[in-house]
């Protein structure tokens, strides 16, 4: 802790679990002052310079003895936590000996009773988000890995009353007291199922529990197997809900919740205290969410992926979303069917049906990968293919063109790379005609051809493949390059208008293979210098390419150099697809997420930009209608969300990981990964000053309601708080709250700038005078406090947040509205989430909004809580949701941009729902809507 007296740091100190500290007790003190008293009282026969001496040396004494009391304090409280640690493991563990008495097992736990538990996740990017909170391969400080050895539980240390006065674990019972519990009350988490260890023996069945993967708890260790809760006397599923369930005492005032098995106690307020009811009925939220607006593109690991329509629109996906953009009304639709990250897309022949193939999802009803064949005009989903075909995800998929796009064409990621081939309009799910290993290493593109109705050609690494499909069989011939080098990739293909193939290869290299055959018959050398990424051909038989150089370069059909050559800024990146747009412009997709326009006269502008790399900063304008991000490609954007477009850019050099605005508005603070923050004018992006506080990562950054003060939140368990001056220039460090015994996630200040209120990872909720930098150990005085903001996610006012069997990481962000009741969440399976607030009662009502397809990193409300803005991890996308106080909210076509579900009401499975549609209507609507294609496609 911040130490007033000697005004340094003083870490925790290590004690021996036999040693005890020497007692220092009040007749001692008073001994000493007495002494020192006597011999300081005036006298005729002492001068003043005595007295003067006698009492600097009593000073003296008082402040070694305070010195020595507080250094004591910290050694019982290691000691206290340490023994609680060391009673936790040895209860658990005569406890699961009770347990395998039951069921015939040993009495001592063995080697798999006491191994890791992995957490499951439907998605592996979960577990890379949680090592992802700062940049990789950091290790961990040696202060977290010093306070996670000795402050697992403060819950004994500082109480108030009979309750913990923080939200950390209760004290441990006594052995016997465990024992007995344990017989009877095994630890179950809801969300968590056993996985595969490499420890566990085939011959026996898998055992739950083991080691918290942030160590904050112990009391999973050696937790009974599948048999032995077979045999024992367990309680029901709905039993053990009911028994963890929050448990309010009304008389202290006190609410015990659960997380993660974990008590933790909460106060409530005074006027709530006799009427308040954990389990009541909650409230639902009073406004909806429509998405608005979608910001960024992938295509920094996509291909093919950005196409124009006949209405106008380009189409293209981010995250799980696909977006239809009219760029001339600046007006944009989405598609919300899919339920994670969308990997490929295609452009029926009609140019009204369109494909996209996803992988597999959050959600464990339809998380398998899968397929969407929907309208581009109505948004709704015609078919849905692939459910239980495809292992991993769609890495590419066509349809025909020969025959007018009957047939459809896909490629699984999966180790095999299977390709299949489908009668996509039979049936709700289609027909699968037939399924092929497709190559033993990546595909990165399929197509058929535009002439040969059974002719496909895939490539990719160290392949290009011509396929014949008849009678039910694919005929496979590998491309040969005869005397020629032969590429590692074959990374693009097209059709020339006679049927011939072009094909760019990482060597740079255009080639073009004769029609039925699979032989090169002419060959352009160094057309690019790297990677041909994009081949266009134009209905005139102009090709254009577009490669890793950065260059679009025109061809004519016998592939030489028209002389038309644009080259493509390293700010927007390499051209990942180059597409024709309306009459002689491109549109072109970039490898740094950007979608631009142009022509070979006219320069290309950026249509769509957004970040590269994983995204954790947010921070709303606090007066206009603006909000800025930034993240690990070390870049900050600053938003108009009504223009819909960056109003600047400033590349920091560093990885970002959080930001906030001053209270004017002037001044931006921006955090880094590295412990150093910014302070940078909002406008003219100056840069006044740059500070470090420690080399973790700044997780939170929060100005004070007042504007004097700055708190800064770090990865090394501490605040730091600043004094502000100079119109918010100047920033002075007044002292540093000490006492989280893991890495600071979330702040807030007090109404009146007095107090602060913080989270760290290991779910604990500690309060602070902010001016002393002192913990506030007596938290029942803070139940009334009213905060200004309401971003900590563990806290009475959110406790109804918490689904039953959260893991205490699900929810990553929370955001109070400002001049409304409402509260927004953000969670690790890409749901963005409206509640009433406050939401203090388990299990509070919220509408439900998918789009994301990474763990949700922020959520921020504009000042007037018109808009929503949530911003996505790895998927980097940036949402803008609207909610009913705009007028902007009743325009939105509510069939497509509407996709909360009311949770706690029955939820509809669109997959399982599809087969209810009226399969004539569709038809017509088909029908109608391809006929007017034909007249737009004519203007």
């Amino acid at each position: 802790m911040y130490n007033s007296t000697s005004g340094g740091y003083r870490g925790p100190h290590k004690m021996m679990l036999g040693s005890s500290p020497p007692p220092v007790t009040i007749t001692k003190v008073f001994d000493a002052w007495s002494k020192s008293g006597s011999r300081a009282c005036p006298s005729a026969h002492t001068d003043d310079e005595m007295i003067e001496n006698e009492n600097q040396s009593l000073r003296d004494r008082v402040a070694d003895l305070e010195k020595k009391v507080h250094e004591q304090t910290d050694e019982i409280m290691c000691l206290r936590s340490t023994l609680a640690d060391v009673l936790r493991r040895i209860n658990t563990i005569e406890g699961a000996r009770v347990v395998n008495s039951h069921s015939g097992g040993r009495a001592t736990p063995t080697k798999e009773g006491v191994r890791l538990r992995h957490h499951h996740s439907d998605s592996a990017r979960d577990v890379s988000k949680r090592a992802s909170s700062y940049v990789p391969g950091r290790s961990p400080s040696a202060t977290q890995i010093r306070r996670s050895a000795h402050y697992q539980s403060t819950s004994s240390l500082y109480s108030d009353g009979h309750s913990s006065s923080s939200v950390s674990p209760a004290p441990s019972p006594s052995p016997t007291h465990a024992q007995a519990q344990a017989s009877h009350h095994p630890v179950h988490h809801a969300r968590h199922t056993p996985s595969p260890s490499p420890f566990a023996s085939p011959a026996r069945p898998q055992q739950l529990g083991a080691l918290n993967k942030r160590w904050a708890s112990t009391s999973d260790f050696a937790t009974p197997s599948h048999t032995a809760r077979a045999h024992s006397p367990t309680p029901t599923n709905s039993q053990l809900s009911r028994a963890r369930e929050a448990q309010y005492n009304p008389d202290e005032g006190v609410v015990k919740m659960y997380l993660r098995g974990r008590p933790l106690n909460l106060y409530v307020p005074t006027p709530m205290r006799e009427t308040y009811n954990p389990s009541g009925p909650t409230a639902q939220p009073p406004a909806k969410l429509k998405l608005e607006w979608v910001y960024g593109y992938r295509g920094r690991d996509c291909r093919n992926n950005v196409y124009q329509l006949p209405t106008g629109e380009i189409v293209y996906f981010v995250a799980a979303v696909v977006v239809l953009y009219n760029v001339e009304d600046q007006m944009q639709r989405h598609y919300l069917g899919h339920t994670d990250d969308i990997k490929c897309l295609a452009v029926h022949p009609n140019k009204l049906l369109i494909a996209t193939g996803q992988t597999a999802g959050h959600d464990r009803r339809d998380a398998r990968p899968h397929i969407r064949v929907w309208d581009s005009v109505s948004l709704n989903t015609l078919h849905i293919i692939g459910i239980s075909d495809i292992e991993r995800s769609v890495a590419c998929l066509a349809f025909s063109k020969a025959d007018g796009g009957s047939l459809l064409v896909a490629v699984d990621e999966a180790p095999d790379h299977n390709m299949s081939v489908w009668d996509w309009s039979r049936g709700e799910r289609g027909y699968k005609l037939l399924e092929t290993k497709c190559a033993a290493d990546q595909v990165l593109a399929v197509d058929f051809s535009p002439v040969d109705r059974n002719t496909i050609i895939t490539c990719g690494k160290n392949h290009i493949s011509f396929w014949n499909y008849e009678s039910g069989m694919l005929a496979k011939r590998m491309g040969i390059f005869e005397n020629r080098e032969r590429p590692k990739y074959v990374t693009s293909i097209s059709f020339t208008d006679t049927g011939n193939v072009i094909s760019g290869d990482s060597n740079g290299n255009l080639l073009i293979w004769q029609r039925g055959g699979n032989t090169v018959c002419k060959m352009v050398r160094g057309a690019h210098e790297g990677p041909v990424f994009s081949i266009l051909v134009q209905k005139d038989g102009a090709i254009i390419t577009g490669g890793k150089d950065g260059r679009i370069i025109e061809w004519d059909r016998d592939l030489e150099r028209t002389g038309n050559v644009i080259e493509v800024s390293e700010q927007f990146g390499a051209p990942r697809v180059v597409t024709s747009g309306r009459g002689t412009q491109l549109v072109v997709g970039t490898t740094r997420n950007c979608v631009l326009g142009g022509t070979f006269t006219f320069p290309l502008r950026p249509v769509m930009q957004g970040h590269t790399e994983e995204l954790w900063a947010l921070a709303p304008h606090p007066s206009q209608q603006q909000f800025l991000t930034a993240g690990y490609d070390r870049t900050c954007y600053l938003w108009d969300t009504m223009a819909h477009t960056i109003v600047w850019s400033k590349d920091i050099g560093e990885h970002a990981q959080s930001a906030a605005f001053s209270n004017n508005g002037e001044i931006v603070i921006i955090g880094t990964t590295s412990g150093r923050w910014f302070v940078m004018d909002s406008e003219t992006r100056e840069m006044y000053s740059q500070h470090q506080d420690g080399n973790e990562p700044i997780q939170v950054l929060r100005f004070s309601p007042s504007g004097q003060y700055l708190a800064v939140g770090s990865r090394d368990n501490n605040i730091y708080v600043y004094q502000v001056s100079e119109d918010c220039r100047k920033y002075t460090r007044i002292g540093r709250c000490q006492g989280h015994s893991s890495f600071v996630t979330h702040l807030d200040w007090s109404a009146d700038s007095q107090f602060l209120q913080s989270n760290s990872g290991d779910y604990e909720l500690l309060f602070w005078n902010a001016g002393l930098c002192r913990q506030i150990v007596q938290t029942s005085q803070m139940r009334d406090v009213e905060w200004a903001s309401n971003t900590c996610t563990l806290n009475f006012s959110t406790l109804g947040i918490w689904p039953e069997g959260a893991d205490g990481t699900d929810i990553n962000t929370c955001a109070k509205a400002n001049q409304s009741s409402l509260l927004a969440t953000g969670d690790d399976f890409g749901k963005v989430k409206v509640f009433a607030f406050p939401a203090s009662n388990q299990k509070a009502r919220c509408y439900e909004y998918g789009g994301h397809s990474s763990h949700v990193t922020a959520v921020g409300y504009l000042h007037d809580d018109s808009r929503l803005i949530s911003t996505g991890g790895r998927d980097t996308a940036i949402m803008q949701w609207v909610g009913p106080t705009s007028p902007k909210f009743h325009k939105l076509d509510s069939s497509s941009l509407e996709c909360g579900n009311l949770i706690n009401k029955q939820n509809v499975n669109p997959i399982s729902t599809l087969g209810t549609r009226n399969k004539k209507s569709i038809a017509k609507t088909i029908d109608l809507q391809f006929m007017n294609g034909v007249q737009a496609m004519a203007l």
